[in-house]
């Protein structure tokens, strides 16, 4: 092990400065953390909590029910990334669109997922890429396929892209149904609403679209400081040192272990190879020319400004209706913390459902299901 990472790695384990609350927004900080075993290590007083990072878990329970009724609806399928297949949708999406018999949910207040809808017959095409669905589209011109566009800046470029290949290949059968959302308005509805966050470990891969000058307005606004990390345990290591040395004044002093760079400012982007100040302009331009940026619901936190990315009215013929789901957290699941957890307000396993009658197979939050969040991460480490 490199003589400075073991040098930080003491440090940490040793701290006993004021009690520090940081952030880790990104779900994929959050595993890496969790398979490098750096909890083990650290001091007490170094608490780590979730983040509004994961896209899945906070897409509004609303949008799970319409992309049900697509996929129930004749001569429409609804294709999906696999992450979202087993979110459970609101209360109404118990009730049948078809004439089946009801399904027996097992929870009597939780909505059935697309995983569901699938097994009865519903269409519900699970791709890896948005462009798989342009071949779908060519095959079955008689079928509107609508994507279940979900994710943050770090995705919603690519959905920009396939626009770019539809308009050019004139394929009119494929439209969009929209819950991208951009990760800087939620973490600056942290700082706002969660005064009690020290500092806040930055999505690597959001700010590699979005650059790290974008923290700079938060971090002098909140007095707070902002790390961008990859993902390997060095990289972690590195950022947890420099946020418990920035969030606790002790940079001055002599524990300090000395930073190659110097870099002492309170956005620190250590993440170079992959993170530019700017960020990636051609994405930003493609962003730019489809996308307009909108208030929307994310679940759990209530409706964020600016926070969205809408089609852009020239483009509304490529829309499934995103403009029109109803913008309510009224149905989510009792007794479901979900929006606790990635507030940081709590731990996964402080929930009363954690690991009982919540857990992967059936799942009661969003937490539970997606593989960048926190309560499914906390399941297969923890538990």
């Amino acid at each position: 092990m490199d003589s400075l990472i073991q040098k930080k790695i003491e440090y940490l384990s040793a701290y006993d400065g004021p009690p520090l609350r940081l952030m880790e927004v990104c779900g994929t900080h959050t595993a890496g953390i969790f398979k490098s075993g750096i909890r083990s290590f650290l001091s007490p007083k170094i608490r780590l909590i979730s983040g509004p990072g994961c896209p899945v878990c906070v897409t509004p329970a609303a949008y799970i029910d319409r992309c049900i009724a697509y996929a129930l609806t004749p001569k429409h399928a609804l294709a999906s990334f696999g992450d979202m297949l087993k979110v459970p949708g609101s209360e109404r999406s118990k009730t049948r669109i078809t004439a089946a018999p009801d399904l027996q949910m097992k929870h009597s207040n939780v909505g059935r997922s697309l995983s569901d809808i699938r097994g009865e017959g519903g269409r519900v095409e699970m791709v890896y890429a948005p462009f798989d669905v342009t071949s779908m589209a060519k095959a079955e011109p008689d079928t509107t396929f609508v994507i279940a566009a979900v994710g943050f800046e770090t995705t919603a470029p690519a959905y920009g892209l396939l626009l770019d290949d539809l308009i050019r290949e004139d394929i009119h059968n494929v439209k969009l149904l929209t819950s991208l959302k951009r990760a800087i308005p939620a973490i600056e509805w942290i700082c706002e609403n969660e005064p009690d966050v020290d500092g806040f470990l930055c999505p690597g891969h959001v700010s590699v679209i979005t650059g790290s000058d974008v923290y700079l307005p938060l971090s002098l606004k909140y007095d707070k400081p902002f790390v961008i990390a990859g993902f390997e345990p060095e990289h972690l290591v590195n950022a947890i040192y420099e946020l418990v040395q920035t969030a606790s004044g002790q940079t001055g002093q002599e524990t300090r272990v000395p930073d190659p760079k110097g870099d002492d400012s309170s956005v620190s982007n250590l993440y170079g190879e992959a993170v530019t100040a700017g960020g990636n302009l051609r994405a930003k331009i493609i962003l730019e020319k489809y996308f307009e940026q909108v208030s929307v619901h994310w679940r759990g936190l209530g409706e964020i400004r600016d926070s969205g990315l809408y089609l852009k009215p020239e483009y509304e013929a490529y829309d499934a209706g995103s403009r029109t789901i109803p913008s309510s957290d009224a149905d989510l699941p009792i007794g479901c913390r979900c929006a606790d957890v990635i507030t940081g307000r709590i731990d996964p396993n402080d929930c009363p459902l954690f690991g009982k009658t919540c857990t992967p197979d059936s799942a009661i939050g969003p937490c539970m299901v997606s593989p960048e969040g926190a309560c499914g991460i906390w399941y297969r480490n923890v538990v």
